[in-house]
């Protein structure tokens, strides 16, 4: 009988979880000025950002499981309309586009999702997220009180809801859809354009709730959010940001983990500590939803990167990287941050902080629940001077511009400036080389068949609808035998005004000049001698777009393309205005029109073999053929010896490349305290914004696979490798005593000062081969430059090859006797090391 008993309280207990699980969707989901109430339980939610385009299925259960194991409750994405609706009324939700699958695989983890349908999602994305027929139905203006828009509009939101409905993904459903985002980011539009803005924000705020989802709705960067419409708050910093009204919770939709690279720019980076910072002063302040933007960046495959000019790496310098590998120390740095919340979240969820200053700078956030549950944050706002507070009897040191989080009011468990996560270094190692074939593509010539002649110039998106980035603008110029350059060498100049994004120059079928825009500025100018002769002279324009505007006011009624004036200086009559001329229009690239991409087409065209393959020339199609390189590890096409185009494997488009735009920014020293911003620490100055690609291995087959390279500038092919992605170094910069939580005793009576460890570990198969680095004492620099300062333990390295060397992972105190005594008395010391990885 006992016997019995004991296995049916066990088979109860497994029924219970089933049953939990099974049902855990006839949650219903509230909120109230403290957080989110989800089956009657209030919840402080750790949310993450991860766009499924930017992304393969393949990688999804990981970049899932890593966000789980990296503290996350929640994953945010957007609903990307353009993507799922490529023409009117014609769907696409299959490969990375499939939102119902991606949806299940955060289910199957355990997490809530966030839909942000939008179904404006700006988010460096081309055109915004908007179907480009959207901007030709007639009499439409976007985001604003106009019919033919919001009729288009509620149409794609009423598809998405009844998607997730039908598939019971909400989560009074038993799903995981714990809110919806309606709208994007629409307040400063708003406050532009005036009364036919609040308009539509009372329209699109109505229109969802009316839609009945059983589930909060948000509108974010929109102080004036209808009720029961959620206003949330985006930005590097959000803890003085309160809803408005009193009784919504206070929500950070959108934490920026890093920002956005464009071609032509330095690579942004944010500082873990600086991030960390601004989520615990946040939390402190009264929030109960954080949201990484991004978590995961990945990559703006095919012609998908708005901007223009936006890279085709997305990586954002988010906690996982573009490649789905932890980015280290933010990765880590953040999870321990987020278990420190974690411990906090009964008094945080229960009460009202009391605030009290404890000097300049310097202030006390203390939440005490009624069951008893304290919980502390201690900040020093100063971003120079690090300080020594009493708080509850007891002396805690502050770095500067940091918060200490106490979760039981006494234990500080950790403080947002130093970082118990290692840090890690990657590198590019080469896989594979390729050898090569090519086809030239065709310089389009006026008046031929497959081109169209109108008098004057065409704005580009109105005439290729963005089916590709190409379109040729081609005309004659009739040069009379007496042209008086004809005899001096003094060619005429010829000067093309364009709207951007990017110019070739074609004369006679020769290319002449390359001219381009920024991010900043798209509209462009090319004015140059060129090289004429007597009779019938071929000019051709090939102008290129790079991705579609994705946020400004109206953005949609911005241009591409040759607008003009083009004239020619210097003839015998002067100056030659040629924009009302005949021009023919010549969409795409030839080798586009033969899809010689396509792994089945790709024989369309006569390939030219090896040695006589073109080297150096515009407008040239390569191709090569590989075998997929084993393991694991995430690959890459290193891309540097070439200059601008596009890149397709197996028919899948991996993006537009540009490794010739090199980046122009102000890189240097970073110091994580102070005010953030996206151009305070760039790296990157003077090399290509983007030299690596990201190449999915789930594209691959494990031979025969078809590279195909189109390049508009002529570069080098010989120069691209297949490159893996592997972990190099690793490193721990740890002072002595820091908050830890591996040291930490919540919960007992005392404050106990608790060793501090430093932890490294290499990825999975590799083990630590040398320690490059150690010094216990006041070491200088960051990983990969550490170098020894003024006070040093002669023993600094014994104790770490004694215990690392052949491991994948091990653990060093961080104190003197392990290091053969105090080096510095009464200074305060840590332990910097670097260790190879292979």
């Amino acid at each position: 009988m006992e016997e019995m008993g004991r296995i049916s309280r066990g088979s109860l207990v497994v029924f219970l979880l089933l049953f939990s699980w099974v049902f855990h969707g006839s949650a219903s989901v509230t909120y109230d000025k403290r957080s989110f109430i989800i089956d009657g339980q209030r919840k402080i939610l750790i949310s993450g950002s991860i766009h499924y385009p930017r992304s393969t299925p393949e990688m999804w259960p990981d970049l899932i499981q890593k966000a789980k194991d990296g503290g996350l409750d929640v994953i945010q994405t957007y609903v990307f309309w353009n993507g799922h609706e490529p023409s009117p009324g014609k769907y696409y939700f299959e490969g990375r586009y499939d939102l119902v699958r991606f949806i299940k695989v955060v289910q199957a983890a355990g997490l809530y999702v966030h839909l942000r349908i939008g179904p404006y999602v700006c988010a460096e994305w081309n055109f915004g997220g908007f179907p480009v027929w959207l901007k030709y139905v007639p009499g439409i203006a976007f985001r604003t009180d106009n019919g033919p828009f919001k009729v288009a509009m509620q149409g794609f939101t009423q598809k998405i809801v009844s998607m997730m409905k039908a598939e019971k993904l909400f989560e009074p459903q038993g799903g995981p859809i714990i809110m919806s985002q309606i709208e994007n980011e629409y307040g400063p539009v708003e406050y532009e354009i005036g009364a036919p803005g609040k308009a539509y924000t009372k329209w699109a705020a109505a229109m969802a709730v009316k839609l009945d989802t059983g589930v909060p709705w948000v509108m974010c960067k929109q102080e004036d959010a209808p009720d029961p419409v959620i206003d949330t708050c985006n930005g590097f910093y959000c803890e003085n940001f309160f809803p408005n009204k009193e009784y919504k919770p206070k929500m950070f939709t959108e934490a920026w983990t890093g920002w956005y690279t464009e071609f032509g720019g330095a690579i942004p980076q944010r500082p873990a500590e600086d991030l960390a910072y601004a989520v615990a002063r946040f939390i402190q302040n009264r929030g109960s939803f954080i949201n990484y933007y991004m978590y995961h960046g990945g990559t703006n495959f095919g012609r998908t990167a708005g901007g223009p000019f936006i890279s085709t790496s997305y990586d954002y310098d988010a906690p996982l990287d573009e490649y789905g590998l932890p980015s280290e120390p933010k990765w880590g740095h953040l999870r321990d941050l987020h278990k420190a919340i974690k411990l906090c979240e009964p008094p945080l969820v229960s009460a009202d902080p009391t605030v009290t200053s404890l000097g300049t700078n310097l202030e006390a956030h203390v939440y005490k629940a009624n069951s008893g549950a304290c919980a502390a944050f201690l900040a020093n706002y100063d971003p120079k001077s690090s300080a020594r507070v009493t708080f509850g009897n007891m002396q805690y040191d502050l770095p500067p511009w940091s918060v200490s989080i106490l979760p039981d009011c006494k234990n500080a468990v950790f403080n947002t400036a130093r970082i118990s996560a290692q840090s890690s270094q990657m590198k590019m190692t080469p896989a594979s080389t390729f050898s090569w074939q090519s086809y030239n593509e065709e310089t389009a010539s006026a008046y031929s068949e497959d081109t169209t002649t109108m008098d004057g110039l065409l704005e580009q998106i109105n005439i290729t609808r963005d089916a590709t980035d190409y379109l040729w603008y081609m005309t004659e110029v009739h040069i009379k035998p007496d042209e008086q350059f004809l005899k001096t060498g003094q060619y005429p100049v010829l000067t093309v005004l364009s709207a951007g994004h990017a110019l070739h120059v074609f004369i006679n079928g020769q290319l002449s000049g390359t001219v381009f825009g920024g991010l900043s500025n798209p509209k462009l100018t090319f004015s140059d001698n060129v090289k004429l002769i007597a009779g019938a002279n071929k000019i051709s324009l090939l102008s290129v777009a790079v991705g579609l505007p994705n946020v400004g006011l109206h953005f949609e009624t911005w241009n591409a393309g040759v607008l003009g004036p083009v004239t020619l200086k210097g003839l015998n009559e002067g100056t030659v205005d040629m924009s009302s001329w005949k021009w023919s229009y010549k969409i795409g690239l030839k080798g586009e029109a033969l899809k010689i991409q396509d792994t089945t087409q790709s024989s369309s065209v006569e390939w030219v073999e090896g040695s006589l393959s073109a080297q150096k020339q515009p407008l040239t199609w390569y191709k090569s053929t590989f075998n997929a390189p084993g393991g694991n590890d995430p690959l890459a096409l290193d891309m540097s010896s070439m200059g601008k185009g596009q890149i397709w494997i197996n028919g899948e488009s991996i993006g537009r490349h540009w490794p010739a735009y090199t980046a122009h920014g102000n890189c240097g020293d970073c110091s994580y305290a102070g005010i953030f911003h996206e151009k305070k620490c760039q790296t990157g100055c003077g090399e290509p914004s983007q030299r690596w690609y990201h190449v999915p291995r789930s594209w691959l087959k494990p031979s025969g696979n078809q590279l195909i390279v189109f390049e508009e500038l002529g570069g080098n092919p010989a120069g691209i490798t297949l490159v893996k992605r592997t972990m190099e170094r690793v490193c721990a910069d740890i002072f002595e005593g820091q908050p830890s939580l591996k040291n930490s005793l919540i919960g007992s009576s005392k404050v106990h000062s608790l060793q501090s460890k430093a932890h490294l570990w290499c990825a999975s198969g590799l083990k630590i081969s040398k320690i490059q680095f150690a010094s216990y004492g006041v070491p200088q620099g960051t990983c990969g430059s550490f170098r020894e300062g003024s006070c040093h333990a002669h023993k600094s390295y014994d104790a770490l090859q004694r215990n690392c060397i052949g491991k994948q992972s091990c653990s060093v105190s961080v104190a003197p006797e392990v290091f053969g005594g105090d080096p510095c008395p009464g200074s305060t010391k840590k332990l910097s090391v670097e260790a190879l990885c292979s």
